[in-house]
């Protein structure tokens, strides 16, 4: 199942989290996915994350593609701005600036690729609650 949004880049990012969540719903219920609220959240969390930065830092639209595949959610983020984002180093000093090290620490995958035109960034969350306790379902 495959989820496609076009967003200007002017929306709220509540609007872009509950199409995640609408998404993730309609999983559940048309197709019988299960989708732990850790899932939920951690999707919500990354969709705003990844969509907040394609706001700020790239003119004009962005597109949002969500997707079962391999027991994950998929979240790609396509914008226009072909400059790949730097994670900085963890600072618990730092105000600000910590999505992308959430990000890429909350998700069992984490990609960055130039595009002919912008950027796209994939993270895949995770859908079972690993029983080995790590949350982002990696194996450690």
């Amino acid at each position: 199942m495959l989820s496609a949004l076009t967003f200007a880049g002017n929306e709220p990012v509540a609007e872009v989290r509950q199409a995640a969540r609408g998404f993730l719903t309609k999983v559940q219920a048309v197709h019988g996915i299960p989708v732990p609220e850790r899932a939920m959240g951690m999707v919500q969390l990354v969709v705003s994350e990844l969509v907040t930065n394609a706001h700020k830092y790239a003119p004009g639209p962005c597109l949002l593609d969500l997707e079962i595949r391999d027991g994950a959610v998929e979240v790609s983020v396509w914008d226009t701005d072909p400059t790949l984002p730097v994670a900085q180093s963890p600072d618990p000093g730092r105000v600000g600036q910590h999505g992308l090290e959430i990000v890429i620490g909350a998700c069992r995958s984490f990609e960055m690729r130039r595009e002919p035109v912008g950027k796209r960034i994939t993270a895949a969350i995770a859908l079972a609650d690993d029983p080995g306790g790590d949350p982002a379902g990696r194996v450690i």
